[in-house]
């Protein structure tokens, strides 16, 4: 028993070795880390603003000429178009080949749970997509200038949903009728999100998250034409705009990861794979909206076949203690709404256009 105990956990050490290097080498491609290290071996004490040289170059052509910035727009938008479509499938091909590494050392059944784990995630955190262009619009960021705020906003979320995901599997746990709250909150966030209207414009100076920022630091909501995230005003160090977005996304995430989190918690309680397979779908977020901003209108139907995998969800937490519905029913499910949903939306999309 001991034997079998020390092998199962040098396993699981093996297997978040393997995630990090995964994770790690990707990301490190993903935001350019290698690219900068390249070029600091070959100039030493050169400056380096961010992690993308290209988009970097493009970015200061753009606040050099203001006669050129239509052309230079509409040239980012097709690179980072481009660059999205790659990533987004580079993202989804990394989380399935880590499936298939999970298939191999722990099973068919956890690789199953992986897989019904990230296209929960993934799909939830579509929803999100449209805060995000929301928060955006409101505060005027431009195009060239989301991806910094994105990307800042995944890395730091990453963080806290992984200690969320401690939490609640800690709670259920230790009080299995936490499993009966976590399932009423789900089939409570399916009908809010059924009944929800469109969303509006964000109301910036009315936002709480903005109201906080402005008790610890000033606020400049003025547009200034840099990526940077504070700047030095009248001798005074003020927040922009990209560090309001930057906040208002993470408080956006916050309440939609407690949404999402006990939707994998229904799932499984294994923390391996809640935390891998939530990290993955996160880490494929920014590419995905890129790729999906300019037709996020088109999705007439996302959020009811949302809404509908979260009443399922829901109900089978809450029936768990008597029916244990099958994780590949689960799948099943999930997949065949989120079909239903793209293909009306599609449906409605042509029909419109006709």
């Amino acid at each position: 028993m001991d034997f079998a105990l020390a092998l199962d956990t040098s396993i699981y050490s093996l297997m978040w070795i393997l995630f990090s290097l995964f994770i790690g080498i990707a990301l490190a491609i993903d935001i350019g880390i290698l690219n900068k290290i390249a070029k600091l071996l070959k100039k030493t004490g050169s400056k380096y603003n961010t992690g993308n040289d290209s988009l970097n170059q493009e970015t200061k052509a753009l606040s050099q000429s203001s006669k050129d910035q239509p052309l230079q727009e509409q040239r980012e938008k097709r690179q980072t178009f481009r660059r999205a479509l790659i990533w987004t499938v580079l993202w989804i091909s990394l989380a399935l080949g880590f499936a298939g590494i999970i298939f191999v050392t722990l099973g068919a059944d956890n690789a199953l749970l992986f897989v019904t784990g990230y296209a929960i995630e993934k799909s939830l955190s579509v929803d999100n997509m449209f805060v995000f262009l929301l928060i955006f619009s409101s505060l005027a960021i431009p195009y060239i200038y989301q991806h910094k705020v994105l990307m800042a906003g995944i890395l730091s979320a990453i963080a806290m949903r992984i200690g969320l995901i401690l939490v609640g599997i800690s709670l259920l746990e230790s009080f299995h009728w936490m499993i009966y709250i976590f399932g009423g909150l789900l089939l409570f966030t399916g009908i809010r999100m059924l009944i929800q209207k469109k969303e509006k414009k964000i109301e910036v100076e009315k936002n709480i998250a903005v109201r906080i920022m402005k008790r610890v630091i000033p606020v400049s909501l003025e547009l200034h034409h840099n990526n940077k995230f504070l700047i030095h005003k009248n001798g005074a160090l003020y927040a922009t705009t990209m560090l309001v977005a930057l906040v208002i996304v993470e408080m956006t995430d916050l309440v939609f990861a407690l949404d999402s989190i006990p939707a994998i918690l229904a799932i499984t309680t294994d923390s391996f794979i809640v935390i891998t397979s939530n990290i993955f779908a996160i880490l494929g977020l920014r590419s995905l909206y890129f790729l999906l901003a300019g037709m996020m209108d088109k999705f007439y139907y996302l959020k009811p076949g949302l809404a509908l995998i979260l009443f399922f969800i829901g109900i089978k937490m809450v029936i768990s203690d008597f029916y244990e519905i099958p994780i590949t029913i689960s799948l099943v499910v999930i997949f065949a709404v989120l079909a239903a949903a793209m293909v009306l939306s599609f449906v409605k999309t042509y029909n419109k256009a006709m």
